[in-house]
């Protein structure tokens, strides 16, 4: 744990590639061979986090039926799960996210989001519009994340998951007003 918030703070300061062991060993206060005991180097450790963070992200937006938020008729699966997920890993989520984190995570993240929550069945699949609405949203909620991320005073996350779900049903309702229809 010391590790991963120590690479955490680092990572909120420089790139990944400008970390080296003894400087996050310094960071943490340990010593380099209990680094190596779980390590082969920085790269191996950032990509353990990013991978037990896909995973609990994935989990969460799989999860059981309780997850689901619900707003009048409509639901959006595990959004205040996600949006817990990241407040409880705040600043490695902020880190991982930031302009010093690894792109490829990010993309990932993206992914994650279009596939479970920028699905509206009632958009037809042939519109290739869609795809600008598509990344509006995306580009939207990462942008919006990292707000939240960085604020000291933040919402909740269910006020967030909440936020969420009317900013992508208020656009892609207007969406479809104004362009399918």
């Amino acid at each position: 744990m010391q590790l991963r918030q120590g690479l955490a703070r680092l990572m909120q300061k420089k790139r990944i590639k400008e970390i080296t062991v003894k400087e996050l060993v310094d960071e943490v206060d340990i010593n380099r061979s209990t680094f190596y005991l779980h390590y082969t180097d920085i790269y191996q450790m950032l990509e353990k986090i990013e991978e037990e963070a896909m995973v609990d992200i994935r989990e969460a937006m799989e999860g059981c039926p309780h997850g689901l938020y619900r707003t009048g008729k409509k639901s959006f699966p595990s959004l205040p799960d996600f949006f817990s997920i990241l407040d409880s890993n705040r600043d490695l989520s902020l880190a991982l996210l930031g302009p010093n984190g690894d792109m490829d995570f990010v993309e990932r993240i993206e992914t994650l989001i279009a596939s479970k929550f920028l699905k509206p069945s009632s958009l037809p699949a042939t519109d290739t519009e869609i795809r600008y609405a598509y990344a509006f949203c995306l580009s939207g909620c990462i942008g919006m994340i990292k707000t939240w991320l960085s604020r000291t005073e933040h919402e909740s996350p269910e006020a967030m998951a909440e936020l969420t779900y009317h900013l992508i049903d208020n656009t892609t309702q207007e969406y479809i007003q104004n362009y399918i229809w």
